[in-house]
């Protein structure tokens, strides 16, 4: 089920494609991923990425709040795609 925002009429002209995004996102995605700050969607504690837990690894990847034990990553490689579920973070605070 597909849900559809009306926008403006002036705003929704300067709307462009999420290419546009691209230069922005690449500068995003080049960091040190392990000292970000992840929140837990559930006991609310903010983490280094470093600090999460790690379980699986053989059909993938699970990253668990070191406070309640939430699932808050999931990572699957299957090649040649990466599949990522990041439903347990509420955000991701990335210092460049």
């Amino acid at each position: 089920m597909s849900e559809t925002h009306e926008m403006p009429g002036e705003a929704e002209m300067m709307a462009l494609d999420g290419n546009a995004a691209a230069g922005l996102l690449r500068q995003l995605f080049a960091f040190e991923v392990t000292v970000a700050r992840v929140v837990c969607n559930g006991c609310q504690s903010a983490n280094p990425l470093a600090a999460l837990r790690l379980f699986g690894q053989s059909m993938g990847s699970i990253l668990r709040c070191p406070h309640c034990n939430a699932v808050l990553i999931r990572v699957v490689a299957h090649e040649p795609e990466y599949w990522l579920d990041m439903r347990g973070v509420k955000s991701l605070r990335i210092s460049l």
